[in-house]
């Protein structure tokens, strides 16, 4: 398990289709890890709905 400094351990519940579409991500080699390509879309979120609360 990764312990990367400054990072916390949680935890997601996803469909199979999407725990699918994630893993398609990997095999495209688009992002090494499920948790780096998850990490990429919670930034691009919050990018998208910076000023909008």
């Amino acid at each position: 398990m990764d312990q990367e400094e400054g990072m916390i351990l949680t935890s997601i519940k996803i469909t199979k289709e999407q725990l699918a579409g994630l893993d398609e991500l990997l095999r495209r080699e688009r992002y090494p890890s499920r948790s780096e390509a998850i990490r990429a879309a919670i930034r691009d979120l919050i990018k998208q709905t910076k000023g909008r609360y």
